[in-house]
């Protein structure tokens, strides 16, 4: 894993962003997965912006996301799918027919959770794959205890995930129970792994997740098999690392060719 630790999610984000735009730059075609939630809404805001005022161009990108809500259609105002055309894929000028996104109200779900995985193979595999953690260490909708080798399937969401998703639906008790979501297996097939952690409520998780050992207790800890994971951190968050003058170290001290852009 590479640890990088900015002074603020903010400054975190913008670093998320830059590796994005840096690869869309050298590869206008490339594939991205991409995440929901509060965490990589400035990241977001930071690639429409780039969009704007410099030209980034995402009309030949593809895009997955990591999961949607069983029961949410489309046009849901929490469904993942509304908020990725709104804070992203409109604003961004990404093309309609390229980003995808699981359907939780397929007739079939299974069928539909078989079609996403060859969906991703067909487009050649992601290139970069943008998460966020849970505070019980989930990757998508990849709870504690599920296989660490799982690809796309339907899941049962934990009460801790479903009281922290509560807020953006008013109450927890409205938060779906299941949900579509790329498998850690899914995860780990990605070129290259993003993940953003930012704030207190993260400390333990992110502790588990870097330093702890390989386990379905914390899905995110999956990652330390991963031949290419950046795992950017605010310093809130990285607060339980025992390592992190380490981390400094090696961050400060890389060649040019091994700076994350």
């Amino acid at each position: 894993m590479e640890i990088l630790i900015r002074e603020s999610p903010e400054a975190g984000c913008l670093l998320g962003a830059r590796i994005i735009a840096g690869l869309v730059r050298r590869k206008p075609d490339a594939v991205l997965g991409l995440a929901t939630g509060r965490t990589p809404l400035r990241l977001y805001g930071e690639l429409v912006r780039l969009h704007r005022e410099e030209g980034l161009d995402f009309s030949r990108v593809t895009t997955f996301n990591l999961d949607e809500y069983v029961g949410l259609a489309p046009d849901h105002p929490q469904s993942y799918r509304r908020f990725m055309d709104e804070s992203l894929f409109g604003p961004a000028g990404f093309d309609p027919a390229r980003t995808f996104v699981p359907n939780g109200v397929a007739a079939d779900l299974q069928a539909e959770c078989r079609l996403y995985e060859r969906r991703i193979a067909a487009a050649g595999g992601i290139d970069l794959q943008l998460l966020g953690l849970g505070r019980n260490g989930h990757i998508g909708f990849n709870e504690p205890t599920g296989s660490l080798s799982s690809r796309t399937w339907i899941k049962i969401l934990s009460e801790q995930t479903r009281r922290d998703n509560g807020a953006l639906f008013g109450v927890a008790e409205e938060v779906p129970r299941h949900a579509i979501t790329m498998g850690v297996g899914t995860i780990l097939d990605a070129r290259r792994c993003l993940l953003l952690a930012f704030g207190p409520a993260k400390v333990r998780a992110v502790e588990l997740m870097v330093e702890g050992a390989v386990s379905a207790l914390c899905p995110g800890s999956a990652l330390q098999l991963h031949p290419r994971t950046t795992v950017v951190l605010d310093e809130n968050s990285a607060a339980g690392l025992h390592h992190t003058d380490h981390y400094r170290w090696v961050d400060a001290h890389k060649l040019d060719w091994q700076r994350s852009d």
